[in-house]
This record gives C-alpha cells, structure tokens and sequence, in this order.
C-alpha cells in the first residue's frame, strides 16, 4: 500500500513525458511530380540516402526514371542521377543500393538485349557522374536484369527474376567487380525451377550473397526461399527455409544481410495476426539455421509485414506497407533488436496517411534508416529516423518513453518483479522507483 501511494504521489507531480520521436527529415525531390513513386526504392550508406524514383519522366522521357541523392543529417537533396542513354518507361531506380561513395541503379525496363532485358549503372556519389554501365553476355527479351541489386566494397549483385536457365522464370543474379565492369560469375541455384523467381531480392554484405526466390515450393506451393553463396568462389553455400513456411508466403519477396546476420521477410505470411499479416526470420549465415522470427506487437490482417527489410549491426528495419495505423494502406516500419528478436520501436511519420504506402521500402545504415513512402500525396517521399539503440526506461519496446512504460515498471515494482530493481542491488524498494523515474523523465 505504501508502495501505491508513494507511486501516485509522483504521478501527480509528473504527470507526463514526452514520446521520444525517431522522426529526423523528410525527404523530397526538388522537382517531384505527380506518379513519380519517388520512395519506391532507397538506400544509405554514411550519410548519404539514395532514393529512387523509377516513374519520372525526365528529359530521357516518360516513365524513364531518375535516382536522388541526400545529405540525411541536413535532409538536402544532394544530385539527381540520370543515364547517359536513358528511354521511355526503362524504370531507372527501382532498385538502388549503395556503398561507400557508389551506387548501383537497376533498370529493369531497359532493351539493351531485347525488350525489357534490363541493365544497372553504377554512379559516383560524390560527383554524381555516370561510372559505368552494366550488361550481360546473355542477356535475353524479358529477363528484368535490375530488378534488385546490392553492393558491398567493391563487388555488386544483380537479380535477373525472370531469366530461364532452370526453366521459365526461374531466375538468376549476377556478380560484378567494380572496375572491371565485366561478370565475374553468374549465381544459379543448385534446385533452381520454372517460375520460382530466384533474383527478386539481393543483398550482399563482404563475401556472402543472399539471393531471394519467392515462388519456391520446397515447403509448399510459392512458400518462397533464400540462397546463400560465396562470392570468392561463385558457389551455394545454402538455402535457407522458415521454420513455419507455408502456401503462398512469399519467403525471399525481400532480403538483407549484415555480417553473419540474414533477413527475409515473407510478407504474405498468415500468422496468429491474422491472414497475409506477413513475418519476418532471422538466420546465421555460417550455419545457416533460423535464429528468430519476427512479428510486430501491433500486427494485423494484410499489413504486408515484411514487405522490405533492411540489417545494420544489430538493428534490422521491416517494412509493411499495409498497415492502417494512419489510414488504409498507410504503412509502417518496425525497428528489432536482431539479438534478442525483440521489436525496438514502431516507426510513423508525422504526416502519414492514407494509401501512403509508406514501409514499402526501407534501409539502414549505422543509427540511421531511411523509410520510403512511394504514394505520399501521389507524388512520394522518404523519410530518416534516427535508429539508435533502444533506451532502457522504453520497457515496452515501442520506441516511446510514455506512460504505458511507467505503469509497466509500476506494476512489476508494486509486486516485487525482480524487472523492477532498476539499481541492480537484489532489492526493490523506492530507490528503484527513483532512479526509474529519473530515467523516465530524461527520455531517450
């Protein structure tokens, strides 16, 4: 009783403390216009956000293309790249990644080999210029080489989803060596298969490649799944399945990889939130065994969770698109703790709302991620939140340090929970509430 009290008295003094906000910049294109889907892609590495927007229409024509470049601490744009030898309807940047002071933009719609055969380019952050121009030795009408690409140092993977080595549909991905400009090997799964669509997603961190192929039916029909290989020698090291996967997940729709951390997000999986609420799994690439699966605290039916996923360190990013929190199809992103499997924080921009489509791309770097939002008032956006490392006083896991976390440590405080020696010394007393109250009130 005593302990009740003591708590209420506080309260009444402090009643509450501000929401810690992730927000740090919008990010808008200087010369955005309407069905731009600016945000459709984005990347950062350091400083620099890479966002793309495959629908401009620039002065290589509608539907050509172009890719921004931002400064993520001031929010400024930085450059706008545009190839050299860009057309109508190419889709330059659907795909974009960066690393260091290079970038890579695919261009899936590009007739270099035939219609749609596609092509990436590689660009110079700092100058903006042009480097170079990728294409393959057997390229082929409606492959879509570009439709995902990824660089790590020096060496950069293109997805080919709709190449038909292992039959039609069944997909490739390329490596290249930057300043050779020339594939040094061509990535093909062991058990490749019409219509699997190896090559959706890639990603890459130093020596190893994940490689997405979301209509795989090891498990069940278009379950999905993942390949690991080595870079060095062009071999599969692994293919990687969900624990739980099932019809129609679409494991592999997305993929990412930090260190021995993996990421794929199957975003239409149904789970206990509900049908298509989607998941996202973690996995070691050393071993290549399942760590953890993610699911949001807040899931819901079709929010997509899982749409687009990103890992620095040990902060991973998932997106889901769907999610209503700011109206119909607003979207979302989600911070975890790739340790634990535990959600840091929700992600919301200030101005969200409907058909916002917001989450339906997502990167990170360091304490840094950057969410696009493709359909922002029609015309797209991105936004940079800072994604630091959770605060201890946010015990809820929700990224806010508010009330609900209070009544948490109340609650375990007025009955003892060992969680409420908030000074470590074995015993919950009002030292505890103290020293929790001030970290409360200083936020994060």
């Amino acid at each position: 009783m005593y302990r009740l009290a003591f708590a209420i008295a506080v309260m009444s003094v402090v009643a509450t403390v501000l929401a810690q906000h992730h927000e740090v910049a919008k990010l808008l294109s200087d010369d955005g216009a309407p069905g731009d889907r600016f945000g459709y892609s984005v990347a950062i590495s350091g400083t620099t956000a890479v966002v793309g927007a495959h629908a401009d229409d620039n002065d290589n024509g509608s539907g050509s293309g172009s890719v921004y470049l931002f400064d993520t601490f001031t929010g400024q744009q930085i450059a706008k790249l545009v190839p050299n030898d860009g057309d109508l309807f190419d889709s330059f940047g659907i795909s974009v990644a960066v690393s260091g002071t290079t970038a890579v933009v695919g261009v899936p719609n590009d007739d270099e080999a035939g219609t749609n055969s596609g092509s990436a380019y590689l660009f110079d952050t700092v100058s903006g210029e042009q480097i170079a121009k990728l294409i393959r030795f057997d390229g082929a009408e409606d492959d879509r080489f570009g439709i995902s690409v990824a660089i790590s140092g020096t060496t950069v993977v293109v997805g080919v989803y709709k190449d038909d080595d292992s039959g039609v549909d069944s997909g490739s991905a390329y490596l290249y060596e930057v300043g050779t400009f020339v594939p040094i090997a061509k990535l093909v799964p062991d058990d490749g298969a019409a219509e699997d669509r190896f090559g959706i997603s890639v990603a890459i961190s130093g020596t190893t490649v994940v490689v997405g192929a979301d209509k795989d039916d090891d498990i069940h029909s278009n379950a999905g799944a993942a390949y690991l290989f080595d870079t060095v020698t062009g071999q599969q090291i692994a293919k990687l399945l969900p624990s739980d996967g099932w019809r129609e997940d679409r494991f592999g729709n997305s993929v990412a990889i930090s260190g021995t951390t993996a990421i794929v997000g199957a975003s239409r999986a149904d789970t206990d939130d509900g049908l298509g609420a989607g998941s996202a799994y973690l996995f070691d690439t050393v071993t290549g065994e399942q760590i953890a699966k993610l699911l949001p605290n807040d899931g819901a039916e079709h929010d997509r969770f899982g749409i687009s996923v990103a890992i620095s360190g040990n902060t991973a990013v998932v997106g889901a698109d769907y999610d209503d929190d700011n109206g119909i199809y607003s979207g979302s992103a989600y911070l975890f703790d790739t340790i634990s499997g535990q959600q840091i924080a929700k992600l919301l921009p200030a101005d969200g709302a409907a058909s916002d489509q917001f989450g339906g791309a997502v990167a990170i770097s360091d304490t840094r991620a950057v969410v696009g939002a493709w359909d922002d008032d029609d015309i797209g956006s991105a936004y940079v939140f800072d994604a630091s490392p959770p605060c201890p006083s946010d015990l809820t896991h929700d990224g806010l340090v508010d009330t609900r976390d209070f009544l948490f440590f109340l609650n375990a405080w007025t009955t003892s929970d060992p969680v409420a020696d908030w000074n470590g010394d074995g015993t919950v007393n009002s030292q505890d509430f103290i020293a929790y109250l001030n970290d409360w009130v200083a936020g994060c």
